[in-house]
């Protein structure tokens, strides 16, 4: 009895140390490019997006003649953490759920636009998405699916010293970016 015990125990430990080593290998904990890295085009984007809020609208595909809604992000912080991989540290709300996460995305370049580019990503308990979304100047726009519903999102890109001002009036937001 004691040995089969033991079993599970171990068992249990080893899928600890597993899902642990693999939540941080997801999420590229402890990993970051040094800012002294950076190109000057990622160093600009990173203190552009510093504590900035992403306010818009999204559209639902098949339902463009019912009016836009509000698209709301809050983000904290945006690190490279591997040669096209950026982890956006962004305070979701998404119906009931209001909740902090390092998201980390695929970001490429066009000349001097960032673009992220999600395919089927799960980011639990919200679900899996997949989407494009560029950054240029102060706008952001793109696309975006969640499961089966998707559509599209526009908006500016608030600086930190602004948006602090703007959260409290905004009670929900859309689509993850």
């Amino acid at each position: 009895m004691k040995q089969a015990m033991r079993g599970v125990l171990l068992l249990i430990l080893l899928a600890v140390v597993f899902g642990g080593g693999w939540l941080a290998g997801t999420l590229r904990a402890g990993r970051r490019v040094p800012v002294a890295q950076l190109s000057d085009l990622e160093r600009q984007f990173v203190e552009r997006m510093r504590g900035a809020t992403l306010e818009g609208r999204f559209t639902i595909a098949g339902r463009e003649r019912d009016p836009d809604r509000q698209d709301h992000y809050e983000i904290a912080s945006v690190e490279k953490v591997g040669e096209h991989d950026w982890r956006f540290n962004a305070r979701i709300k998404y119906g009931s759920i209001d909740t902090t996460l390092p998201v980390v995305v695929r970001m490429l370049w066009a000349d001097d636009t960032p673009i992220i580019t999600m395919t089927d990503v799960p980011l639990p308990p919200l679900g899996t998405f997949t989407s494009r979304v560029f950054f240029y100047g102060d706008r952001y726009a793109g696309t975006w699916q969640h499961d089966a519903v998707g559509g599209a999102m526009f908006g500016r890109i608030i600086p930190a010293a602004t948006s602090s001002k703007i959260l409290a009036s905004l009670s929900w937001c859309g689509p993850i970016l």
